[in-house]
């Protein structure tokens, strides 16, 4: 049974795996980590493996904690990989980046895929019909995009992400839910089109926390995959279990 552990900039995501079945998914922040790898162990006493994924720098205290528990992998630049990696800056490329990857080389292999994964940034990464990863494009996502307007200006508010957005905005609120959900929508299209130009039988994901509310207004076919990531790792937990 494998623990995976995802430390991203705003929560911590976790899952339990029995070989490649997700039993159970956490979400929780980086300061409650002790309490809640406790619970984890608890409910999953048979966990034997885990993998850790950061982007944070310092994860000493709970590298500590896993290695007491659990045979753990840190995913490094040493880390084995189950794809060409032909990106030009590999010790430069985000460990999410390159388990959503590993996942679309498990699930769609000898596929062009794009990930799109929609979180803090929206990040575009393209793995194609010979299981090469060749990159691709990060963008602010929708909640910075939100703070940016309001950090960067002298009168703009704050405004929180609603699920129900007008095309016209008729007050500041609703101008600035309009100018953002309705431009990351459009861009997600533009790019999406672009690469449907270039590169046939193409399959699209769509995941990170804001799958839900930009799944249903996309145009083009997706398909939405909010665990993508966490299947990933634990497909590079499997892979590097038999190297």
């Amino acid at each position: 049974m494998n623990l995976i552990i995802d430390v991203g900039n705003s929560a911590v995501k976790s899952a339990v795996f029995q070989d490649a079945k997700l039993l159970r998914s956490y979400v929780f922040s980086f300061e409650k980590f002790s309490e809640k790898f406790q619970q984890i162990k608890k409910e999953h006493p048979k966990i034997t493996f885990s993998m850790l994924s950061s982007v944070i720098k310092d994860t000493s205290e709970i590298e500590k904690m896993l290695k007491k528990e659990t045979e753990l992998f840190v995913l490094g630049e040493n880390t084995k990989l189950p794809f060409k990696n032909k990106y030009a800056s590999p010790q430069t490329l985000g460990k999410d980046r390159l388990a959503l990857v590993a996942a679309g080389a498990k699930e769609y292999k000898n596929k062009n895929l794009l990930i799109i994964d929609a979180g803090t940034c929206i990040t575009f990464d393209f793995k194609n019909d010979k299981d090469e990863y060749l990159g691709g494009a990060i963008s602010p996502g929708l909640h910075m995009r939100l703070k940016a307007l309001h950090n960067f200006t002298a009168k703009l508010p704050l405004v929180e992400l609603e699920e129900n957005v007008a095309l016209i905005g008729n007050s500041t609120q609703e101008s600035i839910l309009s100018g953002v959900l309705n431009g990351v929508l459009a861009e997600l299209d533009g790019i999406i089109d672009r690469y449907r130009a270039d590169y046939k039988y193409l399959t699209i994901i769509l995941t990170g926390g804001d799958t839900q509310i930009l799944s249903k207004r996309v145009k083009n076919g997706i398909f939405a995959n909010p665990n993508f990531l966490l299947k990933g790792l634990n497909y590079i937990l499997e892979f590097n279990k038999t190297q």
